[in-house]
């Protein structure tokens, strides 16, 4: 299983940018997904999920402003990014949980860096 993001970029406070994650290979276990981001200094955090049947979750500090969605056709998850914050600044990786019981493996992408300049 491969995964690979793209859509970061440099943004201005108040801007938006559409984060997009293709997934690749063995998807057929693939269940729940989610973006995760990394400022500098700062450990791994989860920024949205969603399950296979589409259920999102979010991080209280995103909740309104981002949007996190899935295409199972294109094997593909998306994250909608608007009013964006100085500090929503950081790396941002796709993560693919793949199941096959009992085993659970999570997959990541190489990440891609969002800006938000002031």
């Amino acid at each position: 299983v491969q995964l690979q993001a793209s859509g970061g970029g440099l943004v201005q406070v108040g801007g938006s940018l559409r984060l997009s994650c293709a997934v690749s290979g063995n998807t057929s276990s693939i269940t729940d997904m989610a973006w995760y981001r990394q400022a500098p200094g700062k450990p791994r955090d989860l920024v949205a999920g969603i399950s296979s049947g589409g259920s999102t979750n979010y991080a209280v500090a995103v909740k309104s402003r981002f949007t996190i969605s899935r295409d199972n056709a294109k094997n593909t998850v998306y994250l909608q990014m608007n009013s964006l914050k100085p500090e929503d600044t950081a790396v941002y990786y796709c993560n693919a949980r793949w199941v096959d019981p009992p085993i659970s493996y999570d997959y990541w992408g190489q990440g891609t860096l969002v800006t938000v300049s002031s």
